[in-house]
Parts: structure tokens; C-alpha cells; sequence
């Protein structure tokens, strides 16, 4: 973008914001306070070309925003799979740094086969580890094997309720 964005004034001053930027607002505000009230919210409408075309990417976006909730994680591989592709962890990757909203579809709950945390385009590692942090996520340091989609997901300590992805669509 080589365009300024657009001043609140011209908006209709922030009193008259636009309902889109109101629910973004709102489920941010809510993201970084009170967790839990997320599941409540609605998602922002999300105009951006790569929700309006079909790709695997958007494919895969849209699997980890719908399976993967608050508090759990998902590796690459197991993420490629739910998307229909099994061995497209690398494009699941590719997906993750294409992510133009990278909160609002959690790239960030996407780690490594081994458990290891791996990248984070939406500002670094050290970003990535307080994120996961934040939802109770332990970092796992020494290496995880064996994350196959028969095993649970992580879960923090103090619950996530939800079960298994393999039941859900």
C-alpha cells in the first residue's frame, strides 16, 4: 500500500466508525482481555483477495480458523491433512505466511512435527511465543515426535473443552 489510510474524519469521526472496524475492534479487544468471549463474537468480515478466490490457501485458512480454537495447536502436517492435502505441509507453510490477518486465523497455533514453535510472519518468534503463551500454551523447547492427527491436540493446563479435530468440520 502506497496510500495513507484513511483519517477518522474522514470515516465520520470515531464516534460514527464503520461496523466492520467496530467488530474487528471488539473481537481484538476481546482476543487480549477476555479470551474466552471470542467464541461469542463474530469474526470481522475478511475482504482480502485471498478469501475471495479458491486456493489452497484459502482452503487451509479457513480449516485452522474453524478446527483450531483458543488454546490448542496444530503442526503443518496435521494442518495439510485436515485441508485434504497430507503431504502439503510445506505449501500449509507457504498458507501461514500469506495469512493477511495473522491473529484473527491464528497462523500462530501452527507449530512443527517435532513441537518445536517454527516461524511466525506476523512478527517473529519471540511474537509467536508470547501469543501461545497468552492462550496457556506450553512451549514445548525439547523436541516433540510423533504429532499425527490420531493424537489429541495440546491443551492448556486449564482447559480448552473441546475435543479431538477429527470430529469436527
Amino acid at each position: 500500500p502506497t496510500e495513507a489510510p484513511a483519517s477518522p474524519e474522514l470515516l465520520g469521526g470515531p464516534d460514527r466508525m464503520p461496523e466492520s472496524l467496530v467488530q474487528c475492534t471488539a473481537w481484538l479487544e476481546a482476543y487480549f482481555h477476555e479470551p474466552a468471549a471470542t467464541e461469542g463474537l463474530p469474526l470481522p468480515a475478511l475482504h482480502h483477495p485471498v478469501f475471495q478466490q479458491d486456493s489452497f490457501t484459502r482452503q487451509v485458512l479457513w480449516k485452522l480458523l474453524k478446527v483450531v480454537k483458543f488454546g490448542e495447536m496444530v503442526s503443518y502436517q496435521q494442518l495439510a491433512a485436515l485441508a485434504g492435502n497430507p503431504k502439503a505441509a510445506r505449501a500449509v507453510g507457504g498458507a501461514m505466511r500469506s495469512n493477511p490477518v495473522p491473529i484473527l486465523i491464528p497462523c500462530h497455533r501452527v507449530i512443527c512435527s517435532d513441537g518445536t514453535i517454527g516461524n511466525y510472519s506476523g512478527g517473529g518468534q519471540s511474537v509467536k511465543e508470547w501469543l501461545l503463551a497468552h492462550e496457556g500454551i506450553p512451549i514445548q523447547k525439547p523436541a516433540r515426535k510423533n504429532l499425527g492427527l490420531t493424537e489429541t491436540w495440546f491443551k492448556p493446563s486449564c482447559g480448552s473443552t473441546s475435543s479431538n479435530p477429527s470430529g469436527r468440520n
